[in-house]
């Protein structure tokens, strides 16, 4: 017989699945139920590492260079901007409203130290890729072991 650590919150996502299962299968014509639990707009983001730098991607779809702001402050990179929402018409009926509209802040904590004057960003298509050179004392050093 194995012990088991109990972990209480496991149950309550158990449940948590179990009544957006519910959910779906009575209001199928409401998939924006997720957004009463979440209530602000984040962009998905990929970072990922190379012998020389790090990359980070971002999607924001629907803005442009001009309303995204980037700061670095020590090994923290915030990416902030905002979307701003399309002005209802008169006489005119929403049946869906799905799209995340509002300011967003993103900080993303660095796992290696960078060289903030090199580093450069590029916007194409509503993705922010984000060249992040690394600092000689980032970058892996092989230490050679000397035989006696």
């Amino acid at each position: 017989m194995n012990i088991v650590p109990w972990k209480p919150f496991d149950e309550l996502t158990t449940l948590r699945r179990e009544m957006d299962s519910l959910w779906d299968r009575f209001f199928p014509e409401a998939p924006f139920h997720e957004r009463l639990v979440t209530h602000e707009w984040l962009p998905t983001i990929d970072l990922k590492e190379t012998k020389d730098k790090l990359v980070i991607t971002a999607e924001l779809p629907g803005l442009e260079a001009k309303d995204v702001e980037l700061t670095l402050t020590e090994d923290i990179l915030t990416i902030r901007g905002e979307k701003k929402s399309e002005k209802e018409e008169k006489d005119e009926h929403r049946f869906f409203v799905e799209r995340y509209y509002g300011a967003f802040e993103r900080k993303i904590k660095l796992p290696a130290l960078v060289k903030a004057d090199k580093i450069e960003a590029t916007f194409d298509k509503g993705i922010l890729t984000i060249n992040l050179p690394k600092s000689e004392e980032a970058k892996k050093k092989e230490i050679k072991i000397k035989v006696q």
